[in-house]
């Protein structure tokens, strides 16, 4: 059997016979591992050769009664923890590979490129967030020094486990770890990645993060055109995944962002990024911007009218908030006219040819434009009712395996919406489900939904029974007061507008004086008016004028007619990360914490290390030139502990 020794040259093992107890002797003789072959069997020991021996009453520790065996030098203790390590985890013995592979490392620095590869792997295949967690700081830590250890598949697979295990933020450091070497996931696996990620507001803001930077990659690669840039280009999917997660936790303003991405990197927007992109618009009160699209869902025939029932409901409701019953009434009646095939094939396929659909005013030379295939608009498998349902029913058997199963209303309304689009099959399964769970009795699918209808016009019935109790004149003040505020409300929306279109065409002097018309009118502003401002700004990298808006910003937020968004919020941060404005840079972040939002460090460190790496890298407070000179370097040293930047 082997006993250890660590670090120590054993050239003759020698035993105390005399009265001190059993004991090592440390002395100055470099340090070796070795190992020794006894009886005894297998133990793990720190011996140390005594130099001065002979003022010691030393006996050899070799005797008769032990055979003497062969020593095993350095070899052999690679080869007995590498043993170690495979049998862990071959045995699925987690912990027992970690402490094997930490005492690798000790002994002999990271193991060999498959070794690494192999134990990382095994740690992704673990269900305790734990050890994924210890994989992604291992990787980090690998990254730093032997980069070309980490293969490509590993890091794949490693952050997939992370974004199933709910674990956003090391999902994303992965992945822009393979981003900064210019690789990614093959186009299924970085799409589930992305479906994990976007489950959550956190995943979101990272995963939204993470696309914009792809893009910025991707648009910087083909200007050089190289080979690489096909090969990262995102594609239609998970833009729709990332769009359709911004509406989800309502940030619509980022949306928008990566909507004008969409069109930078060229990708087709199908039948899902209409649907979003028209909820983004709704949200964001941008009635132009959606009326352009209009015209081509037009065109579209029958059968696929009902696939868009969404891009027509926010343009209705874009007409209402901007005053305009005409425009609603003239919808309202398109959406109920009659619309005949295509039967010219010749037209069918003038019809399938891509349409651009400017973003901001048509008529910039430099204007973004939105590809849209008519072809693909009318791809409906990802729009289809019915794998909206069976997705919903899925659900419910999901909650209920789990121990939470939803009340009967949710199980009613899934009933309704069987018959409505006549899954008749489906709607009897459900129903032999209701009956097992309890949650209905003796009652037939037609009875089940008749009582929905009937639930739905009680409520509507007490709504009008409640209004009609109210008196005349106080009903009479609501309304005027309503108008008011409708009338107030879609000003700001035209404005607005107005705003966007001189930003989008950095014709800033004109939307300075429609924002100096909104305060001399008294109309506060909104979130979307100091964001498309910011943007105008930034694409003229007037900076220093982003400053003099945050102040109105700021008094805004303090008088409490402002409640700021994570978008506006990121798009300021960027932009005072940009121009150097590090005391701004801190109170923005300042602000985000006071309201808990989640800041992504990475996104910061990243933009701070490509305009400002070695800033004040020496310079100490003491030997500062100015006062302001001081002032900046204390902001920026904050700005590097927060940031994590050594």
């Amino acid at each position: 059997m082997a006993l250890t020794l660590t670090r120590k040259i054993l050239v003759r093992g020698c035993f105390l016979k005399s009265s001190y107890p059993l004991q090592f002797f440390v002395t100055s003789a470099a340090r070796k591992t070795v190992f020794v072959s006894n009886s005894f069997g297998k133990f793990r020991v720190s011996y140390v050769l005594c130099a001065y021996s002979h003022l010691l009453n030393l006996q050899c520790f070799c005797s008769s009664s032990v055979q003497q065996e062969k020593l095993s030098w350095e070899g052999s203790s690679r080869e007995v923890l590498l043993r170690k390590l495979e049998s862990a985890s071959k045995n699925h013995q987690v912990g027992e590979a970690w402490e094997t592979f930490n005492d690798f490392q000790r002994l002999h620095g990271i193991p060999e490129r498959h070794v690494v590869n192999r134990f990382i792997t095994d740690l992704c295949y673990s269900a305790e967030p734990h050890w994924l967690q210890k994989a992604c700081d291992l990787v980090l830590k690998i990254q730093k020094g032997k980069a070309d250890l980490l293969q490509l598949d590993l890091l794949a697979k490693l952050s997939l486990s992370l974004a199933r295990a709910q674990m956003p933020v090391p999902a994303s450091m992965i992945l822009r770890l393979m981003l900064g070497r210019e690789n990614l996931p093959r186009s299924d696996l970085l799409l589930l990645v992305f479906v994990h990620m976007v489950k959550t507001e956190i995943g979101t803001c990272l995963a939204s993060n993470f696309l914009i930077q792809l893009c910025d990659v991707f648009l910087h690669l083909s200007a050089e055109k190289s080979n690489g840039a096909e090969l990262i280009k995102p594609d239609t999917m998970i833009f729709n995944l990332v769009l359709h997660a911004c509406v989800r936790f309502g940030s619509s303003l980022k949306g928008q962002h990566i909507m004008e991405l969409m069109s930078r990197t060229g990708v087709v927007a199908d039948a899902h990024s209409i649907i979003i992109l028209a909820q983004i618009h709704e949200m964001n009160c941008q009635r132009d911007e959606l009326k352009k699209f209009k015209c081509y869902i037009d065109q579209l025939s029958t059968p696929f009218t009902h696939h868009y029932q969404q891009f027509y409901e926010s343009l209705l409701s874009l007409h209402f908030k901007f005053d305009d019953i005409d425009a609603a009434g003239e919808l309202i009646l398109d959406m109920n006219r009659y619309r005949e095939p295509l039967p010219n094939p010749k037209l069918r396929q003038d019809a399938q040819k891509p349409y651009l659909i400017s973003i901001g005013s048509p008529n910039l030379r430099c204007g973004l434009k939105l590809r849209i295939m008519p072809e693909l608009l009318e791809k409906d498998s990802i729009l289809k009712m019915e794998g909206f349902l069976e997705a919903a029913h899925d659900i419910l058997d999901d909650m209920e395996l789990a121990g939470h199963p939803m009340d009967s209303t949710t199980y009613k309304s899934l009933l309704t919406a069987y018959y409505k689009v006549k899954m008749f099959r489906e709607a009897e399964a459900l129903l032999k489900q209701m009956r097992k769970s309890c949650l209905v009795q003796n009652l037939s699918c037609e009875m089940v939904v008749s009582e929905r209808f009937s639930e739905v016009a009680d409520k509507s019935a007490s709504f009008t029974d409640t209004s009609s109790l109210m008196d005349k004149s106080d009903l009479a003040e609501s309304l005027i007061q309503e108008m008011r505020e409708e009338a107030a409300l879609s000003t700001i929306y035209k404005l607005n507008s107005s705003i966007y279109f001189f930003c989008k065409g950095k014709m800033i002097g004109d939307a300075l004086k429609i924002y100096r018309r909104m305060q001399e009118m008294k109309i506060r502003p909104t979130v979307e008016t100091f964001y498309y401002l910011v943007y105008g700004y930034s694409s003229l990298e007037m900076f220093r004028d982003i400053t003099i808006l945050w102040g109105d910003i700021k008094r805004n937020i303090e008088s409490g007619v402002l409640a700021v968004s994570r978008d506006l919020y990121e798009t300021l941060l960027l932009n005072f990360l940009q121009g150097g404005y590090f005391e701004r840079v801190m109170e923005v972040i300042g602000y985000m914490k006071k309201q808990n939002m989640y800041v992504d460090k990475w996104m910061y460190k990243s933009e701070f290390l490509k305009h400002h790496e070695h800033l004040y890298r020496r310079l100490k407070v003491s030997n500062a030139r100015t006062e302001a000179q001081s002032k900046r370097l204390v902001n920026v040293q904050a700005f590097r502990k927060w940031a994590g930047i050594d």
